[in-house]
């Protein structure tokens, strides 16, 4: 990965759009681009061991994301951005900065949220965040969109496996908040797939065994 990464042009103010689209699939690859669009989620007294074990991976992402997005600018850049707080704080400034002649655009606005798709491989409820971030920048040029049309457009997007929940989604008029409700029906997904998986793993535990030609029995053991 890292000579992949020596590949990219440094940016230096021009062609923001680009070197941006190019970056954020490099902080995808590495599993670390989610920490753009999500806050840093806070210490709490006496917090579960799995909340500080999500912090603690949270603040090495973030440190990654911070490292790789500083990497590829200019010197000039560099210096300038090396003390924001956070992976997001310095992507939401250099796209609040470099967007902007982007964002008078409607047509690339309207294009990027319409051909956006949504995919199995990630989480519903991170790329459902994407397209509210995208939703966002609608306010720089003064758009509106129908929200009716927003939420129908979105739940178009999910992908194959939830051909049937679209069709009941489709039944209700639901605002974005509403919608955004979908992280219920995905957290009960991954609990469904936990449970598949269990089952999967308790029986490929057992196995038949033959010896000297004789019928096998069963036997259990560990993997």
């Amino acid at each position: 990965m890292s000579s992949k990464f020596a590949k990219l042009e440094k940016f230096e103010g021009q062609d923001f759009r680009r070197w941006r689209k190019k970056m954020h699939f490099l902080l995808t690859t590495l599993k670390v681009a989610y920490v753009l669009s999500t806050l840093f989620p806070e210490e709490v007294e006496n917090e579960p061991i799995d909340q500080t074990r999500k912090r603690l991976r949270w603040e090495n992402d973030d440190y990654i994301c911070r490292g790789h997005i500083l990497n590829e600018m200019s010197n000039a850049l560099f210096d300038f951005y090396q003390n924001t707080e956070s992976a997001k704080q310095r992507w939401d400034s250099l796209e609040s900065k470099y967007m902007a002649e982007d964002a008078s655009s409607k047509k690339f606005l309207v294009s990027n949220f319409f051909n956006y798709k949504i995919v199995d491989s990630r989480p519903i409820m991170e790329q459902y965040n994407e397209l509210l971030h995208i939703l966002g920048q609608f306010s720089q040029p003064d758009m509106n969109m129908d929200e009716s049309i927003v939420v129908s457009t979105i739940i178009d997007k999910f992908p194959p496996l939830w051909k049937d929940f679209k069709h009941t989604l489709k039944l209700e008029e639901l605002s974005l908040v509403q919608l955004g409700h979908i992280r219920i029906e995905e957290s009960l997904r991954v609990q469904e797939d936990d449970k598949t998986k269990g089952k999967t793993q308790a029986s490929s535990s057992v196995n038949v065994v033959e010896h000297d030609g004789k019928p096998g029995k069963f036997n259990k053991f560990k993997n």
